[in-house]
């Protein structure tokens, strides 16, 4: 299904009341497409965990326009099952990820004050970045 309003009238031929019951659900859902305009972004919140970031962001249920008590939670499975059949889990779509190099890089942020830089204060965590020409700098981390 390409746009939310087409969701919403789903989801008012399923629980009645009108299309601006439904539609902020909906489009919360495809927010995403800001970001990446094509079908990958519904990695973002179309899966099991999205459904329940919606009841966090909606709450546990919505009344329609008819005074209709309806679970958040149905209105963001009919969305996902409309566009992808189902349901999946965030692992299913972190599966496909291919590991990139850049994405296996780490940095310690947690390396402890020696005592030696008069910016950080003891015992804090500082970052020791090399800058051109070999220098160091130290950046105080605060947690």
């Amino acid at each position: 299904m390409a746009h939310c309003y087409f969701h919403a009238l789903t989801s008012v031929r399923k629980w009645g009341g009108r299309l601006e019951d439904y539609l902020p659900l909906h489009q919360w859902f495809d927010q995403s497409k800001a970001v990446l305009a094509d079908p990958r972004h519904r990695a973002l919140r179309h899966h099991a965990e999205g459904i329940f970031m919606l009841e966090c962001v909606f709450g546990a249920t919505i009344a329609n326009a008819d005074g209709r008590i309806i679970p958040v939670r149905l209105i963001g499975e009919q969305h996902v099952r409309e566009d992808l059949g189902s349901i999946p889990s965030f692992a299913d779509w972190a599966r496909l990820i291919a590991p990139q190099t850049w994405m296996l890089r780490g940095h310690r942020l947690d390396e402890t004050f020696d005592g030696d830089d008069a910016n950080a204060a003891p015992g804090g965590a500082v970052l020791r970045a090399g800058l051109r020409g070999g220098e160091n700098r130290s950046v105080r981390i605060a947690i």
